[in-house]
């Protein structure tokens, strides 16, 4: 992936644990011994892989507000009807699924974090799959956002990423000197 060429290999060891083939597997998912897909709408099945040094997406999600109103309303099953399929669920706040796999579809990464699919500091904010995906993304948040809230929030993640980014190869630069 783009994203990890300017990480050290150290960040991206644990990423051959569930990325080893390109071949798609329903138990990346749905558990082996128990295929339901009323678990694997659950957040929970995304954060078996998507937690620790090299994929932080859990604990983000988990101690922001939508992880927070999943944690307090998940067993209610009139706010997470986990029973419906997920083209027709109406949470009362997102998980992972209800984003990624919008209107119930297999394909994560066309609701990936925009900057997966290209180098995080490389990125070209014009490119027309970056606009695509922001496009994508506004449309999935204003479910329950305004579209400005949404490009309000997609500006100010730019800006953290790009943060981040200076901070780590800063950090970086002084661990290996």
């Amino acid at each position: 992936c783009a994203w990890s060429i300017e990480r050290p290999p150290g960040d991206t060891a644990g990423c051959t644990f569930c990325h080893t083939s390109s071949e798609e597997r329903c138990s990346t998912c749905h558990q082996r011994h128990q295929f339901d897909p009323q678990l694997a709408r659950r957040a929970e099945q995304c954060k078996t892989c998507h937690w620790g040094k090299d994929h932080r997406d859990w604990e983000a999600y988990d101690i922001g507000l939508h992880g927070t109103v999943y944690q307090v309303n998940k067993w209610d099953t009139e706010q997470f009807d986990f029973s419906k399929k997920l083209s027709d669920a109406d949470y009362v706040g997102p998980t992972c699924q209800y984003c990624h796999m919008r209107g119930g579809h297999h394909n994560v990464q066309r609701a990936s974090i925009v900057y997966t699919s290209m180098g995080m500091s490389m990125a070209d904010r014009g490119a027309p799959l970056w606009k695509e995906k922001r496009d994508r993304w506004v449309s999935i948040c204003d479910d329950c956002h305004s579209p400005r809230f949404a490009r309000e929030n997609l500006q100010a993640m730019d800006e953290s990423v790009k943060d981040a980014s200076l901070k780590y190869r800063e950090t970086f630069k002084v661990a290996e000197d």
